[in-house]
């Protein structure tokens, strides 16, 4: 299925750019997310940089018959209600293995938001695992990775590194697309 869909992208004009890093835990933040299609890049993605994504989903999605399904591809089970939230569920799982590789959608929609969710930036601070950013260019049919970015805990510094990244990159559909910043922290420079 990701040879097909990375195929697929390379025939109809898509390019990749940039080194995905080889470290054994990242959280790879893939913006924007603006359709469906995007499934389609980041299956292309996992094919093109050759990685073993893992992501999070509602606990109840891993139930039967389903669970077996999302485990396999990946996904890590978070139950919202539980005492110490999400962040600490992931970041249990980050220490229960030697790798992984955690792929998050920080705007949580494929409609424009007034801003990310800061889950990517808490999960990064608390067990201190690097952030690659990816971006997608629908304008020029590019899927880029960035730099890797240690979070040192000052979050304009972060977003502002975001913000340079994502500049010129507007999605599959650039009316999905809102500003690259955090509640609480002011998008404009």
């Amino acid at each position: 299925m990701k040879w097909l869909a990375h195929t697929y992208l390379r025939l109809r004009g898509w390019s990749f750019e940039g080194e995905f890093p080889d470290d054994p835990k990242l959280i790879a933040v893939g913006a924007p997310h603006t359709t469906n299609w995007d499934f389609v890049l980041f299956l292309a993605a996992l094919h093109q940089w050759k990685f073993k994504a893992t992501y999070i989903g509602k606990h109840t999605l891993f139930r039967w018959p389903f669970g077996y399904f999302f485990r396999f591809f990946g996904g890590i089970p978070v139950d919202r209600t539980r005492p110490g939230g999400i962040v600490r569920q992931v970041k249990e799982a980050f220490e229960s293995g030697d790798r992984m590789i955690l792929v998050l959608a920080p705007e949580g929609t494929r409609k424009p938001a007034p801003f990310w969710k800061s889950g990517f930036a808490k999960i990064a601070q608390e067990t201190e695992v690097p952030i690659v950013f990816a971006g997608v260019n629908g304008d020029e049919k590019i899927l880029s990775i960035g730099p890797k970015v240690e979070h040192g805990g000052d979050v304009r510094a972060l977003m502002d590194v975001a913000r340079e990244f994502y500049e010129g990159k507007n999605g599959i559909k650039p009316e999905g697309k809102g500003p690259v910043g955090l509640k609480g922290e002011s998008a404009a420079v």
